[in-house]
């Protein structure tokens, strides 16, 4: 672990997110790495062009899911930075695959840290992309963290 200097921390700004960044901090803990969080998120639909109701109702939804993860997330970002650990934060929009690949080459990530599962039906329509397709393109070392939601096999 002597190795790891850099790690970033996948936030795709839902409530489920605030396990991985834990997992950060203590990781950043443990190895005296400099720890960067990146919160990613996709709008689902072009809202813009949508312009009839029901799309408007779910650009509401969707603003409104989007604050509610941000508000949590800040705070125990804030909770750890009073804690002495330095965090830096990112917003990315966009194609989560492209967004992550960018920060990990440009910041030379040697961890990764984000969540292990497909989120729930309204995340993954959210967020689209199969965390399958970011971890292969990945250059550095992955941790997958586990919140406890995920089927029974």
């Amino acid at each position: 672990m002597h190795d790891i200097k850099r790690i970033l921390v996948i936030s795709r700004m839902t409530k489920d997110c605030k396990k991985a960044i834990h997992y950060g901090v203590a990781l950043a803990n443990m190895t005296g790495a400099e720890l960067n969080v990146l919160h990613l998120f996709q709008h689902p639909i072009d809202f813009d062009m949508a312009g009839w109701f029901p799309l408007k109702t779910m650009e509401r939804e969707y603003r409104m899911f989007i604050q509610e993860a941000k508000e949590e997330l800040d705070e125990i970002i804030g909770r750890e930075k009073t804690g002495g650990i330095d965090i830096k934060e990112e917003v990315a929009e966009g194609d989560p695959e492209v967004n992550i690949l960018k920060i990990v080459n440009e910041k030379k990530i040697d961890l990764l840290v984000m969540l292990a599962h497909e989120q729930g039906r309204v995340e993954h329509f959210l967020f689209g992309h199969s965390i399958h397709e970011i971890i292969r393109k990945m250059p550095c070392s992955i941790v997958l963290v586990k919140t406890g939601n995920e089927p029974a096999s």
